[in-house]
C-alpha cells in the first residue's frame, strides 16, 4: 500500500506521462517488494535485531527527503518542468523503492524464523505491488493533469506523512 500511495503521489510528475515511465516505476516497486522478503529470508534471524532497530528511520528519512523535494519542486513555477528530477530514474527511484519495500525485508525475516518457504509469498507481494502501483499511476495521471503543481505539493506532503506514520508505528 505504501508503494501505491507513493505511485499516486509521484504519478503527476511530467516525467511520468509515458506508459514506459509508468511501467518502469511500477516494475521497480514490484521488483523491490519481491526481492526484499527474499533478502530478509536469506539473512534470517542473524540480522533481524540489527535491521529492526533502525529500518523505520531509513524509510522515514528517504520518504521525507523525496517528499521535501516534491514540495520544493511543486512550489516552483510551471516552466521549471525540464529541470525536475525524474522519479523513474537514478537515486530517486532507488530511494523510493527501498523506502516502500523495507517492511518487506522484515516479512522475509519473519518467514525465515517461522521456517516458511519464501518464493511464493515474495512473488505474490511483488506482483500485487506492481499491479496496484500501475493502477495508482494511471489514476494519478488524470489528477496531475487536472490539478497540476498542487498535486506535487500534496504528493510530497503525503510522502512525508507516510514516513511519519512509519516512525510512529515503530516507536509506539
Amino acid at each position: 500500500m505504501d508503494a501505491s500511495a507513493v505511485s499516486l503521489c509521484v504519478g503527476g510528475s511530467p516525467h511520468l506521462r509515458s506508459l514506459r515511465a509508468r511501467l518502469r516505476l511500477a516494475f521497480h516497486f514490484g521488483w523491490f517488494q519481491f526481492m526484499m522478503p527474499i533478502i530478509g529470508w536469506l539473512g534470517g534471524s542473524l540480522v533481524s535485531h540489527w535491521v529492526s532497530a533502525f529500518d523505520h528511520w531509513i524509510a522515514a528519512g528517504l520518504l521525507g527527503y523525496v517528499g521535501g523535494k516534491m514540495i520544493r519542486e511543486g512550489l516552483q513555477g510551471e516552466g521549471d518542468d525540464c529541470q525536475r528530477e525524474d522519479p523513474t530514474r537514478g537515486k530517486t527511484l532507488v530511494m523510493l523503492a527501498i523506502a516502500t519495500s523495507i517492511d518487506a525485508l522484515a516479512v522475509g525475516l519473519s518467514l525465515a524464523m517461522l521456517g516458511v518457504e519464501v518464493l511464493t509469498p515474495a512473488l505474490t507481494i511483488g506482483l500485487v505491488t506492481f499491479g496496484l502501483s500501475m493502477l495508482a499511476l494511471l489514476a494519478s495521471g488524470r489528477l496531475g493533469a487536472r490539478f497540476g503543481q498542487r498535486m506535487e505539493v500534496v504528493g510530497g506532503l503525503v510522502l512525508i506523512g507516510i514516513g511519519v506514520r512509519i516512525l510512529v508505528e515503530h516507536l509506539l
